[in-house]
């Protein structure tokens, strides 16, 4: 088997409404790059990236130089031919190298006949569980603003009801920490049992940081997620507070990962399929992970189907993940694959047991959302479309007013 062609596709995919985070927003959709490699034998493996447009496209017409007639089986020569780690200093190639490592197990799997989580080492579990991702949105089309701690608790009420989570990760950063801690302390309160988790995105103060988690120290937490930016922070903070410290920001890579073990900063690596470089390296971090005692989660970067599938690969095969997975699947309208969004149940998102990733395109979907991506464009993801002219800090000290309800027009 060979690799014949690259074809790349941006898409947008709409959300339920903008979605507000620590840097800015997600402006009412996610804006993805499908990638598909094209095997000799007729197969065609699925990839996907964050971002995209034309420069994301023209990147993964540049690699079919570097790979045609390569051999998809060859996944650590494609790992050297597209990323390797002095070259990467110059062309920072870790996530084209991602989704066309997917692409290829895919290949693979599809070859074979067998899921992409039996070429890594078969199954553990059938499903995946999930956090809800609780955000502070803006209104739009019919769906309320999350703003006020009743607002978040009613969301979280109607996720709860309609997909079975008992584990919820407030996205926060957007509001002053005081605020966020009577939405968390609400959230607490709403739903007695479940877990919780908090993720500002790193830009509080050490000594916010230090306050937040001291409050909450009695709650059902899993974890504070980048409370403070960088490893000697995040170390910090673990010292003071009695709350797992995780990360999904300053631990991304086998360098980072050997010096949180060596001082350890982060109880808790969310591994993340993309910034990883792969799904494999993603295993091969676990496995040093299962080592030295730290523990795992899976990350989500505003996944599409066919990324969501690797997460769910992953997922299936790491023995030390004691973590529910993170997504913003829940917050999509739609996807690209066929049959639409996969269903979650009790919770969980079942593993699919097709050949390969188990999920294809929907051509009719593809062409949709590669539409409707030329008529909105990108986004600035480190701008918030409520606040013209405003940028965060880290430390951030100028956090967003609680008190003001803002439409946006999207």
């Amino acid at each position: 088997m060979k690799i014949v062609d690259i074809r790349a596709t941006t898409v947008a995919v709409p959300l339920e409404a903008p979605l507000r985070h620590s840097n800015g927003a997600h402006w009412g959709r996610f804006v993805r790059t499908i990638v598909e490699v094209e095997a000799d034998n007729g197969l065609v493996g699925l990839g996907e990236m964050g971002g995209g447009g034309e420069s994301a496209e023209a990147a993964f017409r540049a690699l079919l130089p570097y790979l045609k007639d390569h051999d998809p089986f060859r996944l650590e020569a494609l790992r050297f031919k597209i990323a390797n780690p002095t070259a990467s200093l110059y062309n920072n190639r870790t996530q084209l190298l991602a989704a066309v490592e997917f692409a290829c197990l895919d290949l693979i799997g599809q070859h074979l006949g067998v899921p992409v989580c039996d070429l890594l080492g078969g199954r553990i579990r059938d499903e995946v569980p999930f956090a809800s991702y609780l955000f502070y949105r803006y209104a739009a089309d019919g769906f309320a603003e999350v703003r006020t701690p009743d607002q978040l608790v009613e969301q979280t009420r109607a996720l709860k009801a309609a997909h079975g989570f008992t584990v919820h990760k407030l996205k926060g950063g957007v509001f002053p920490p005081d605020y966020e801690l009577e939405c968390y302390r609400a959230l607490a309160e709403a739903f007695p049992g479940d877990r919780l988790r908090y993720d500002p995105n790193a830009v509080l103060s050490m000594a916010e940081a230090v306050r937040f988690g001291r409050a909450v120290e009695t709650l059902d937490n899993d974890y504070l997620e980048d409370p403070v930016f960088g490893l000697e922070g995040l170390r910090l903070v673990r010292e003071q507070v009695r709350v797992p410290v995780a990360t999904n920001t300053v631990v991304v890579n086998f360098e980072q990962l050997a010096a949180n073990v060596l001082r350890r900063g982060a109880d808790v690596v969310l591994l993340d399929t993309t910034f990883w470089g792969g799904i494999r390296p993603c295993v091969k971090a676990a496995g040093v992970c299962e080592t030295f005692q730290v523990d795992v989660a899976v990350h989500s970067s505003g996944e599409l189907g066919i990324q969501l599938a690797t997460m769910l690969h992953l997922g299936a095969v790491l023995p030390n993940l004691t973590y529910a997975a993170d997504a913003h699947y829940h917050q999509l309208r739609d996807d690209v694959i066929e049959g639409g969004k996969l269903p979650y149940s009790g919770g969980a998102i079942a593993v699919p047991s097709g050949p390969g990733l188990g999920v294809r395109l929907d051509p009719e979907r593809v062409a949709r959302y590669a539409e409707f991506y030329r008529e909105t464009g990108a986004y600035p993801y480190d701008r918030d479309p409520g606040r013209p002219g405003w940028f965060a800090q880290v430390p951030n000290e100028r956090f967003a007013d609680p008190a003001l309800s803002v439409e946006v027009a999207i």
